[in-house]
């Protein structure tokens, strides 16, 4: 290839990783997908391509429903077995955020939805509610009848709808939600995480990669006995760890988030989902394959002061 189609390609590289990983949850195999499709736009009789853009976003999108369908994939993610990749704010894998729709599409609370619904279903909500294509668009990605992609876009925002209940916040608030949760969660007094939860608070946790089904509560006080353990320190903690985390705020998948870090390196990502000022929705993700991009992107910043500088 020459030089002005390889930067053609580079042009499109970001969006198409974030519309892979929107689909597939994990930036390891958005970056696989978008490997894939670079192959394929190398192979490609170009001459014949009228539009680059629509070629390339069908390819990706097409490579990505491939995954989602294989055996290894079915597997992997087999209900109570696979979580999200947690991104920090920021990462240019998260896309597209002017509008409410982008910025809630790519949230662990969103993706563990989309988790529910077809590969095609999750392939017209992403394309519809986070890159605004047109059924007509749609349906000529995924080589289907608008009547269908209209179809599959309503099952989807329905089925997304019934359990998304969270709004959105502004990072001075988020911050100050996560200092309390830190200073709840580390007093040993579980009434006061119980507190800054909603009564219908759900925690899910992969129990950081020891356990192949992942944890989940639906209960405020049981959910607040599950976070004092979690930041209850012990030697095994420690070990299990590498050493003595300190905890930080932050933001990831455009949710206010507790960080824990060693050494700058991500050990666990507690990610709070809020409805009217309190904690409606917990995703703790602490398996070390999920924390390598947001250890790489931690190491890039300069951050604020930690919440709690020993454990």
């Amino acid at each position: 290839m020459d030089a002005a189609t390889v930067e053609r390609f580079e042009a499109n590289r970001s969006r198409l990783a974030s519309l892979a990983y929107r689909l597939l949850g994990s930036a390891a195999d958005a970056e696989d997908a978008v490997q894939d499709t670079f192959l394929r736009w190398q192979a490609a009789d170009r001459d014949h391509i009228l539009v680059p853009e629509a070629w390339l976003t069908k390819v990706v999108t097409n490579v990505s429903l491939d995954r989602l369908r294989s055996a290894q994939a079915r597997r992997e993610r087999a209900v109570g077995e696979w979580m999200p990749e947690p991104l920090l704010d920021g990462d240019p894998m998260l896309g597209p955020a002017e509008t409410v729709e982008q910025r809630d599409s790519v949230t662990l609370a969103v993706l563990m939805l989309l988790e529910r619904l077809s590969p095609v279903e999750r392939a017209v909500y992403v394309l519809r509610e986070a890159f605004s294509y047109g059924h007509a668009e749609v349906a000529e990605i995924l080589d289907i009848s608008e009547s269908a992609s209209q179809q599959h876009a309503h099952r989807a925002r329905e089925r997304v709808a019934a359990e998304r209940h969270v709004s959105e916040i502004d990072r001075a608030s988020a911050d100050r939600i996560v200092e309390a949760f830190v200073e709840a969660a580390s007093s040993g007094q579980t009434e006061r995480l119980v507190a800054l939860l909603t009564d219908d608070a759900t925690a899910v946790s992969d129990g950081a990669g020891l356990s192949r089904t992942l944890m989940r509560y639906a209960d405020p006080t049981k959910i607040a006995q599950v976070m004092r353990a979690g930041f209850k320190p012990s030697t095994a903690k420690r070990r299990m760890a590498g050493g003595t985390p300190m905890f930080y705020s932050g933001r990831v998948n455009g949710s206010p988030a507790v960080l824990a870090l060693v050494d700058d390196r991500m050990v666990g990502v507690v990610a709070l989902s809020v409805r009217d000022g309190r904690i409606a929705a917990v995703h703790g993700v602490a398996n070390k394959d999920r924390l390598g991009r947001a250890s790489e992107a931690w190491r890039r910043r300069r951050p604020d002061a930690p919440l709690l500088g020993s454990w």
